[in-house]
């Protein structure tokens, strides 16, 4: 029965690493297309924010 606890006990430490590594390699994604996108933006801003002419 001990067994069976500490087995069930390790999976689910294991499911919450990996839940929280999944977390931060999503956010690290997010971020650094943020980042892209600003680069971008900075980079070729006639392009990509098209101006008005009054």
């Amino acid at each position: 029965m001990k067994f069976a606890f500490a087995f069930f006990a390790c999976l689910s430490l294991q499911g919450c690493a990996i839940v929280a590594v999944a977390d931060v390699v999503a956010t690290t994604v997010i971020y650094t297309g943020k980042t892209l996108i600003n680069v971008v933006d900075a980079v070729t801003p006639d392009i990509v924010n098209k101006k008005k002419k009054d």
